[in-house]
């Protein structure tokens, strides 16, 4: 299975995609650290591979650019056969990020889930801080259809950060933990078509 856009390649992920990602760079947003990739070693990468991969109702895909770089990669989560449905992730490393990538890929896999996977809808959740991810799923047709808080992945965050008092309205705290607010949206398929028309 192979997805093509002007840009972008999306195949199966492979083990070896999963080493390539030790390459990327990091975030200098502290609230987005979590979607950094972790250190690991050999050993923990192919456990963490597995983790991704093992399970049965889930799956994932790695992106590449035009210059067949690893650029991202993507999983659809709690796949739901009989509902046809599942929940997506999305990550992509910081150096290739406000490139038009990420839109691209997400409209050419779209294309693929419903018409070659048949599903019917799909579901994701994205911090209220991460503007530039919510734009990007509102453009591709994705509404919201929940709003909650959550705790925030590092109580150890630094208040005084300007990347935190920019979005601070994004946050509560309470008992000295930090809750965020996350969006959970939702695009069905009919929805997708109407807005590529």
């Amino acid at each position: 299975m192979e997805i093509r856009g002007s840009r972008i390649t999306i195949r199966p992920l492979k083990l070896e995609d999963v080493f390539l990602m030790r390459e990327w760079g990091s975030h200098e947003n502290p609230l987005l650290e979590d979607y950094n990739f972790p250190p690991l070693n050999d050993k923990e990468i192919e456990l963490w591979y597995r983790m991704k991969v093992g399970k049965i109702f889930n799956k994932y895909y790695s992106i590449r650019n035009e210059n067949a770089l690893l650029i991202g990669y993507l999983g659809i989560k709690d796949i739901k056969i009989f509902k046809r449905e599942s929940t997506l992730g999305l990550v992509f490393d910081p150096n290739h990020i406000n490139k038009g990538y990420g839109t691209e890929a997400l409209d050419r896999f779209l294309d693929y889930y419903f018409t070659e996977m048949k599903m019917k809808k799909m579901i994701l959740e994205v911090a209220e801080f991460n503007k530039r991810a919510y734009g990007v799923y509102e453009k591709i047709g994705f509404k919201t259809c929940g709003y909650y808080l959550d705790e925030f992945f590092d109580d150890k965050l630094d208040l005084s950060n300007p990347y935190y008092l920019k979005e601070k309205s994004s946050f509560v705290i309470k008992d000295e933990k930090i809750y965020n607010y996350i969006y959970k949206m939702v695009l069905h398929k009919k929805i997708f078509y109407e807005l590529r028309q």
